[in-house]
């Protein structure tokens, strides 16, 4: 499982490279995000919940059911949105209230 992160859509922020804790995730010189080891990624999601650009996706393969989809993140005070972009251009929802999800 790994990421994948669209250079044209990456304003060069660098929340991403401070949350990844593996230190994964580099910036070339002008700024872009890159992730400099792939296969060494294993999809904590936690610079696709930080990018306000939805530049960053978290590559959804065979081994877990998603066959090439790609989901990316979105939030407002009260949700997250899960956002599966499916390889046939398909698109599927999930949306989390913030306020419910550790209710219990």
């Amino acid at each position: 499982m790994s990421i994948i992160i669209n250079p044209e859509k990456c304003k060069g922020c660098g929340l991403c490279t401070d949350v990844c804790p593996g230190s994964l995730i580099a910036q070339k010189d002008h700024g872009t995000a890159y992730i400099k080891y792939p296969k060494d990624c294993w999809g904590c999601a936690s610079c696709i919940k930080e990018c306000h650009f939805g530049a960053i996706a978290l590559y959804l393969g065979a081994d877990i059911g998603g066959m090439g989809s790609q989901m990316t993140v979105s939030a407002t005070e009260d949700t997250l949105t899960w956002n599966i972009q499916k390889r046939d251009g398909t698109k599927d929802q999930i949306i989390i209230n913030k306020k419910e999800s550790n209710k219990y």
